[in-house]
């Protein structure tokens, strides 16, 4: 059967699945330890990310396609203030932080490079 999807996003999609899967993670031990406010700011946007990539597969056009990710690059920025804040308070380990925050970064970089060259590509 033949792929439906408009757009294929592979590594993206699997990347951003697998971290909001550890984002779960992280939730259930983040309230664990009572902190619930932000891990449910963190749980919110680190698992928007692959849902926005998601809906990008299927954009209705390159604009549209744009659009769902430069909100999956939002969450993700968001998510990476979230991080940032629990590990500066001393909420998550070092190593902890390290860890997601090197794949959030990652994420970060793929979804510029795809905006980047999806914009280019409408220009030409």
């Amino acid at each position: 059967m033949e792929n439906p999807k408009k757009y294929n996003l592979g590594v993206l999609e699997e990347k951003t699945y697998l971290f909001a899967l550890r984002i779960i993670k992280a939730y259930k031990y983040l309230t664990d330890k009572n902190v619930y406010v932000l891990s449910k700011q963190l749980l919110r946007s680190g698992t928007s990310i692959g849902a926005n990539c998601r809906e990008a597969a299927y954009a209705q056009s390159k604009q549209d396609f744009i659009s769902k990710l430069s909100i999956a690059l939002k969450e993700t920025n968001e998510t990476i203030y979230w991080l940032e804040l629990l590990h500066d308070s001393n909420i998550i380990s070092d190593e902890s932080f390290t860890s997601v925050h090197t794949d959030a970064l990652e994420i970060l970089k793929l979804l510029i490079s795809i905006i980047k060259t999806s914009k280019s590509n409408i220009t030409k």
